[in-house]
Formats: structure tokens, sequence, C-alpha cells
């Protein structure tokens, strides 16, 4: 028995598909730049002198790489409106994306501070550079430009994984994929026209990055070397 696939009965909730991929982007927006300083803080509190902090940042990250992403969502979900705190399932999405690529990125960008030779903390220590100054212009500009291919995918990633927040009725693009199913009985279709929209998403947020990257390293761009 043939497969008789109907992709017009699917296309004319074209504006359904875009609201959905316009709110998995805007997910992944304020959960890359919210996640992207919790890991910056957690990758540096690991490097404190404090054991405390070190330890505290340390036990953060290794319970949410150690967890899935859907029970964290159900976590701060239900944990949430256990305490009275009542948000909408949107915020609720952002925070628990947050919290995940802020593990993620934790650990990468510690790999960026390892990678900075001794050397130059010693020469800025030399030039009576402040602490500020140092851990700004010797340590985090350049371990973030080492580490910047491996935070791109992460963030690539973390959109891809946006799809579990239809668990909580954010009107993400699989949420709407799966109203939309159900009304038209067309499944097939509707999902395959949702990983074609992944695809282009994902396409969009690395050109994204690539430019990005461009602006916030010109030194590569005039060595030639890939972002």
């Amino acid at each position: 028995m043939g497969i008789e696939l109907d992709f017009p009965a699917v296309l004319e909730r074209w504006p359904s598909f875009l609201d959905g991929a316009i709110l998995t982007l805007e997910l992944a927006f304020f959960a890359t730049v919210l996640g992207a300083a919790l890991g910056t803080l957690a990758a540096v509190g690991r490097r404190s002198h404090s054991s405390l902090i070190a330890r505290a940042c340390k036990v953060y990250v290794e319970a949410i790489r150690n967890t899935p992403l859907l029970v964290q969502i159900f976590l701060v979900y239900f944990g949430l409106a256990s305490i009275g705190l009542k948000f909408s399932a949107f915020t609720v999405a952002v925070a628990a994306l947050t919290i995940n690529v802020g593990a993620y990125t934790a650990e990468i960008m510690r790999a960026g501070f390892d990678a900075i030779p001794g050397g130059q903390l010693e020469a800025a220590e030399g030039l009576a550079l402040s602490r500020l100054q140092i851990y700004w212009h010797i340590i985090l500009l350049p371990a973030v430009e080492r580490v910047y291919p491996a935070l791109t995918s992460q963030f690539v990633l973390l959109m891809l994984a946006s799809s579990v927040c239809s668990q909580i009725s954010a009107e993400e693009l699989t949420a709407v994929a799966n109203y939309i199913q159900s009304d038209t009985y067309r499944a097939f279709e509707t999902y395959i026209i949702i990983a074609v929209l992944y695809i282009f998403l994902s396409l969009v947020m690395r050109a994204g990055f690539w430019g990005l990257g461009f602006v916030l390293f010109p030194r590569r761009r005039r060595l030639g070397t890939p972002l």
C-alpha cells in the first residue's frame, strides 16, 4: 500500500508554524544569553580560592549534566508552582533551559580558562594590571575565543533541545506540530516540515554565530582562522 502525502493540508497552517519558529528562536536567544552568563560565572566559581564556592559550582554542574533536560523542566515547572510562584510556560522554559545550558557552558569555559598559558598571567601581573583587568583581557576574552566553536555548537543544540518544552505547553515549534497533526491527521507530513524547519533554524543560528565571531574576534579574521 502506497503512502499518500498531502502537504498542502498541512502547509496551509503556515502562520502557526511561523509563530512556533519565532518562539523557538526567542527561547534559544534568552536561554543562550542568560546561560552564557551563568555558565561563565560557574566556571569562574570553580576556579575560586573558596572551597565552598568551588564545590557548590561543581555540584551544580554535575547535577545538571547527569539528569535529563525534561526532568529539569518538570522540576522547575512544578517546583515553582508548589511554592505558589506561577509563571508563564515561556518563562519557566527559559529558566530551565538557562540552568541546563549554563552547566555545559561552565565546562566549556573552564576548558578555555585552563588553556590560557600561565606566562600570560605572570606578564599581566608584572604590568600591575588589576584583577578585573586580568580576568577580562587576559583570561575571559582569549578563553571565549578559544572555545567559541564549541560554545556555538552547544547553543544550537540548546535550540534543538527546546522541543521538550512542549511538555509544559510552551507554544514552540514542536508543540505547534503536535496541535497541527492532531487537527489534520497528517502526522508524517507535519513532522517532515518540522524537521526541515529545525534544520533551517540551525543554519540561521550558525550563520549568526559565525558573523558574531567575526565581529568579536577580528584577530582570527585577519589570520584567516576558522571560527
